[in-house]
């Protein structure tokens, strides 16, 4: 059965090395026969959560009218979510931050979905980047029941373009098309 899947690349690049690793997670996955969306969040206008408690203590719609509730929207609806990020001083980008910060309205309604994480860094030990997925897991812990099923970790990729000839790039092939 196709599932639905929600790629979101966070890098500030287009055709960044993260981002290319995407374009192979979706490639898999569509030769498996999923329906798969990708969003590039630099095109999206996504503002930072203020804290104003309007949906978390109120039950409101958040009050900024930005591009988050539509691609949170997204989330929830998704069966599968694939997140992906350059590594930044040891941590997933700014932009993928503010989204899941973002996700305070919605958290509680991404119950039982499949998660994804994608990360290049310039850093040629994978060990640092663990930190990355730890920020990661720390966002799962928040929602219910969810499930880590694969990480594409891939070091030694600082320039664009520099992916390509790295083995991350048939990691993110085969994780696309093995979704089951």
């Amino acid at each position: 059965m196709a599932k639905r899947i929600l790629i979101i690349s966070s890098s500030p690049r287009r055709k960044g090395n993260s981002d290319t690793l995407c374009d192979e997670f979706m490639r898999g996955a569509i030769e498996a026969g999923h329906e798969v969306e990708k969003i590039f969040l630099r095109d999206k206008r996504i503002e930072y959560c203020t804290g104003c408690g309007t949906c978390s203590v109120h039950n409101k719609p958040c009050p900024q009218k930005d591009d988050a509730t539509g691609v949170i929207d997204k989330m929830v609806a998704a069966d599968a979510i694939v997140m992906a990020t350059p590594v930044y001083f040891y941590t997933m980008s700014a932009q993928m931050k503010t989204l899941i910060d973002r996700c305070c309205s919605l958290y509680t309604k991404m119950s039982n979905k499949d998660f994804y994480f994608i990360a290049t860094a310039a850093e040629e030990d994978k060990k640092l980047m663990e930190r990355t997925i730890d920020t990661f897991q720390g966002f799962l812990d928040c929602l219910e029941n969810p499930t880590i099923k694969g990480v594409v970790l891939c070091a030694g990729a600082w320039h664009v373009g520099e992916v390509k000839d790295n083995p991350a790039m048939s990691e993110a092939y085969e994780m696309g098309k093995g979704i089951r």
